[in-house]
């Protein structure tokens, strides 16, 4: 496996474009079968939850470049996986019901909590037990991707919850329809600048550490963080600019079904 950290750059790229929309693609494909197959989608997909466990696993104790690389894809499965099942609906939260208008910041707070929290556990329980693994392992970078994704997405989930000028719901699917009522168009908060100055300076860091790191497999893990960081504050940007992030993945999704096949689909 190549230890060129601008490889690792490519390959981070399009490992982020082409898991986002093969997920993406899978759960449109549901949408427009029954609420069976969103189950089936998440059934389907435990061979990556198997990859992501295994891979981890066989990735601790090597740092070479090509354990480096088994360690982020492992994390990358295990993100995956659980994403899989949250935007297919089984795993996400106790409240399926959308936020009423007009609710106390604080109600609205916890209703959205209450959307997310069996996702949130399910992360929150992956990332400890990545990092106990890691603990002594040579190799930490499959809890440092992991944690990574885990902080950034919390980061951009509190910015949507606070308000931000644009937030895309064109892909969202129909279990969690209910989402979007939780979210806040409207102006940046406080939030957002600390957000984004916060994930550029650690980008910046984990350049730093990818050019002077003298180990060339760590060189690689850290030009793959820093370009995960880069991601997470590009999509950070693209919640404020009015850039068509989402045609990124909209060539490759089927066409909705109809509204007036939704009632077979459902099996209504």
């Amino acid at each position: 496996m190549t230890d060129n950290p601008w490889v690792a750059a490519l390959i981070t790229l399009f490992l982020w474009w082409f898991s986002t929309g093969v997920i993406l693609w899978r759960v449109r494909v549901a949408d427009n079968g029954t609420a069976k197959d969103h189950q089936m989608s998440v059934i389907m997909g435990l061979p990556l939850l198997a990859i992501g466990l295994s891979a981890a696993q066989a990735s601790l104790m090597d740092l070479s470049a090509g354990g480096i690389y088994l360690a982020f894809v492992a994390a990358l499965a295990l993100w995956g996986w659980i994403e899989l099942a949250f935007l297919s609906g089984v795993i996400t939260g106790p409240n399926t019901d959308p936020c009423p208008p007009f609710v106390r910041q604080a109600d609205r707070f916890w209703r959205a909590v209450g959307t997310i929290a069996w996702h949130e556990a399910l992360l929150v329980a992956t990332l400890l037990a990545l990092g106990l693994a890691t603990l002594h392992a040579a190799n930490p970078f499959a809890f440092g991707t992991f944690a990574l994704l885990f902080v950034a997405r919390i980061s951009a989930k509190l910015n949507l919850f606070l308000g931000v000028p644009r937030i895309n719901v064109q892909f969202l699917p129909k279990p969690l329809a209910h989402l979007a009522s939780h979210f806040r168009i409207g102006r940046i908060t406080a939030l957002f600048p600390v957000s984004v100055s916060c994930l550029t300076v650690f980008s910046a860091l984990l350049l730093e550490r990818a050019i002077n790191v003298a180990h060339p497999g760590m060189s690689v893990g850290y030009a793959l963080l820093t370009c995960l960081c880069l991601l997470a504050l590009l999509e950070h940007w693209f919640m404020v600019l009015p850039l068509p992030d989402e045609k990124l993945w909209r060539w490759m999704m089927p066409a909705t079904k109809p509204q007036k096949d939704l009632g077979d689909a459902n099996g209504l």
